[in-house]
């Protein structure tokens, strides 16, 4: 039986999970199996300079930090090599973006197993999903296009209906 002290760390480092998991918007649970150190890194420095927490842990300590809470689905997938990319709230989408991209330059190699995002678990092609959405300022920009778009539409008829007006004769 382990020791007292063992336990007491392993209660520990799931608090300190759960804790992440809690202050966190959306994360991607990722099948590394197979990946070569160079790969490794090259990810790490990726999501680390996405503002993306990067783990590998053991499935079972990931479904004690997990259990009870809305993530709690996640556990169907855990099984075999997992690593869990946790997003900052800055950009809750940017662990999906970096782990869909280095999923598909690896030709199928490595495999995102789930996701969530907002305390909701996400498939495979929900996570797919999220990593094609453009970012943040992609977003505003879009809607501020959207809206600049119709108010100078609404301009340019207020102002055809004006010069209409003008040129109307007077009875």
């Amino acid at each position: 039986m382990a020791s007292e002290k063992i336990l007491a760390g392993k209660k520990s480092y799931v608090e300190g999970i759960k804790e992440i998991l809690d202050a966190s918007q959306g994360g991607v649970v990722f099948d590394y199996k197979g990946i070569s150190v160079e790969e490794d890194t090259k990810l790490r420095k990726e999501l680390r300079e996405a503002g993306v927490h990067y783990e590998v842990i053991k499935n079972t300590m990931l479904k004690i930090a997990i259990k009870g809470t809305s993530i709690e689905g996640l556990s169907d997938v855990l099984s075999g090599s997992t690593a869990v990319a946790i997003a900052n709230n800055e950009d809750p989408l940017a662990a999906a973006r970096v782990l869909h991209k280095f999923c598909e330059a690896s030709k199928g190699k490595y495999e995102i197993k789930g996701g969530y995002m907002d305390g909701e678990v996400l498939d495979v092609a929900g996570v797919k999903t999220l990593a094609t959405l453009p970012n943040r300022e992609g977003l505003l920009s879009m809607l501020l296009s959207a809206l600049t778009g119709n108010l100078s539409g609404l301009a340019r008829t207020i102002d055809a209906v004006r010069a209409q007006k003008e040129e109307e004769p007077a009875a």
